[in-house]
């Protein structure tokens, strides 16, 4: 049974007008197992396009989209029961926060999916932890907090409805990078407590490599790649031709092996590459 499937998902902007554009045309994929996918391409590829067929917010014309083998447009009367299951957070999400404390913020999603107050109570708890942030925080404004805060507590409001796919628009843009760090931590530390599917746009390589199991290249609206992260980043020259680019540490390690340094394979992040080189050089064997 897969998780996420898409077929035939195209969708084009001004039909029928001097304007017509396709966004996406004939994208096909499909994740049967939990895990992070990054989405990456340059910008007007597809890919915000792309996500928000994932829970319905564009209507699949032409194209399918079905979550655990069920297609969402099934029965649109419950279409917004999809948007439960798959939880999307756009770009700069601290834009929507509304409520007069973090705690109500947070409590609205599991409020709408109509949880008794005991369960929402304790979803605030959980989400707030999940994102770092403290109790005495979910007592204030959420105007109060700072960019980062904020950041985080719109991010719990969507976790606190537990989705069975968590979709985020760059949701590190515009983070310093200790604040960076610790959303990527936090994300992919739900992704494995909650064996969910976790979809990261992102135009930081360095943020992918870190934290994605597989990558999804867009390239003029079109499906250009799919495969676990080392596959994919390892085709660096068909990559640049769509204007992306590999991690720089692999750019690095690219260079050592070409003045003969024997690197293992799978290098992604600069902790493999330190781990790697101290191996060599305290005499283990190349490779291992």
């Amino acid at each position: 049974m897969s998780i996420l499937k898409v077929e035939g998902l195209t969708y084009i902007y001004g039909e029928g007008t001097p304007f017509r554009i396709a966004a996406i045309t004939d994208v096909n994929f499909e994740i049967n197992s939990p895990g992070l996918t990054a989405i990456i391409g340059h910008t007007g590829s597809g890919k915000s396009t792309l996500i928000q067929h994932l829970n319905g917010l564009i209507k699949t014309e032409p194209g399918h989209v079905f979550v655990d083998d069920v297609d969402i447009w099934a029965n649109e009367k419950e279409i917004r029961d999809v948007r439960f299951k798959v939880g999307l957070v756009f770009q700069y999400p601290e834009y929507q926060l509304f409520e007069e404390t973090v705690e109500k913020d947070i409590a609205f999603g599991p409020r709408n999916i109509g949880l008794d107050e005991d369960e929402i109570q304790q979803r605030v708890v959980w989400a707030a932890k999940k994102v770092g942030l403290s109790d005495e925080l979910l007592k204030k404004s959420p105007f109060e907090l700072s960019g980062g805060e904020k950041r985080r507590a719109a991010i719990a409001g969507v976790l606190a409805m537990k989705p069975r796919v968590l979709i985020l628009d760059e949701p590190t843009a515009g983070l310093d990078p200790k604040g960076r760090d610790m959303l990527l931590d936090c994300i992919v530390e739900y992704q494995r407590s909650e064996n969910a599917v976790v979809l990261l746009v992102s135009h930081s390589m360095e943020d992918v490599a870190r934290v994605a199991d597989n990558v999804l290249v867009m390239n003029g609206g079109r499906l250009a790649m799919f495969g676990k992260t080392q596959e994919v980043f390892s085709r660096g020259k068909e990559l640049e031709k769509m204007g992306l680019a590999v991690p720089s540490i692999m750019k690095i390690v690219s260079g050592l092996r070409e003045k003969g340094v024997d690197l293992p394979d799978g290098i992604l992040n600069v902790t493999d590459a330190k781990d790697a080189l101290l191996h060599l050089l305290k005499g283990g064997e190349p490779n291992a």
